[in-house]
């Protein structure tokens, strides 16, 4: 018989999922390994629903395990919502910003421009949250952030989007591929080469694939990732090299190696904001800030590293 469920064993369940070990959602969750497991056996037990395979050791979700840990990440985000919600009422009396970040800015590159600008602005509570670029623009409209930063061009007429800045797009490759050895990149360089690539239908996807083709190369794609820092972190495992925009790599110097890539191409972030929006001195000084670190986080990374 399929027992009901404890909010316990779901939280583990999504623990192991995020976090990718049991040990690590264990450390995240501050429960011991063994009681983790334990949490994990029980969901299975009591869902009738095989959740994880074992291989070598390690916990793999299957694919309904996989379907299971959508819906409670949708439910959780209604949670986060209503979480958010009552954070502003308890500060309706003090400043605040909401800000939306697609997953490729929200390390480094977020926490400087978030940073910068409480630096200026004491006092104001910011909130940020990293979504796709169709949940940035669907929020602008409702109110529900003050800013956004994404990839792909809005259109909408209650959203003003302006491009953050335009920079090259970079190669990032495993140190000491023999790539690195090279000051510039071009496609060429690329034939053959085992290639990680975004999602197909990404707005990055479609860019880089336009000037691959353009010159005749198609790359040989052996993996594909849906957000930046999974791709840099396959790219410094040595499984294969990609094109980037510079400023999704700024916590990762020392673990890749950068070059320049030719013909430059640039991928631009839009910065947007509701048109009618009643926070518009705090969105200003963000923006301000926002750009402020990108020029400095791309200067740097722009900066030869070594191989």
């Amino acid at each position: 018989m399929v027992r009901r469920l404890n909010l316990r064993q779901v939280e583990a369940f999504k623990a192991v999922i995020e976090y990718g070990t049991v040990s690590r959602a264990a450390e995240m969750m501050n429960v011991s390994q063994p009681a983790m497991s334990k949490l994990i056996a029980h969901l299975e037990e009591d869902t009738a629903l095989r959740l994880f395979d074992r291989v070598k050791g390690r916990l793999v979700a299957t694919r309904r395990g996989m379907r299971l840990y959508e819906e409670i990440d949708r439910i959780f985000a209604g949670v986060r919502q209503v979480e958010n919600a009552v954070e502003a009422i308890r500060r309706d009396e003090q400043s605040r910003l909401l800000i939306g970040v697609m997953p490729a800015l929200s390390g480094s590159f977020i926490q400087e421009a978030t940073s910068r600008f409480l630096a200026r602005q004491p006092g104001v509570f910011c909130s940020v949250q990293s979504r796709s670029s169709q949940w940035i623009a669907d929020a602008l409209v409702t109110h529900r952030l003050d800013v956004g930063l994404i990839i792909a061009p809005v259109d909408n007429p209650y959203v003003a989007a302006e491009p953050m800045m335009g920079h090259p797009v970079v190669c990032i490759l495993p140190l000491g591929h023999p790539l690195a050895a090279k000051e510039v990149i071009v496609p060429e360089d690329l034939a053959g080469v085992p290639f990680i690539s975004f999602d197909p239908e990404s707005h990055t996807h479609r860019s880089i694939s336009r000037v691959l083709e353009g010159h005749g190369v198609t790359p040989e794609v052996v993996m594909i990732a849906n957000v930046s820092p999974t791709l840099c972190e396959f790219v410094a495992a040595g499984v294969g090299v990609s094109l980037v925009h510079p400023l999704i790599v700024g916590g990762l110097r020392d673990k890749i190696a950068i070059r320049r890539f030719e013909p430059e191409f640039q991928l631009e972030f839009q910065l947007c904001r509701n048109r009618d929006s009643r926070n518009a001195r705090l969105v200003d000084a963000f923006l301000a800030s926002a750009r402020e670190a990108a020029t400095e986080i791309s200067r740097s990374i722009l900066t030869p590293n070594p191989a």
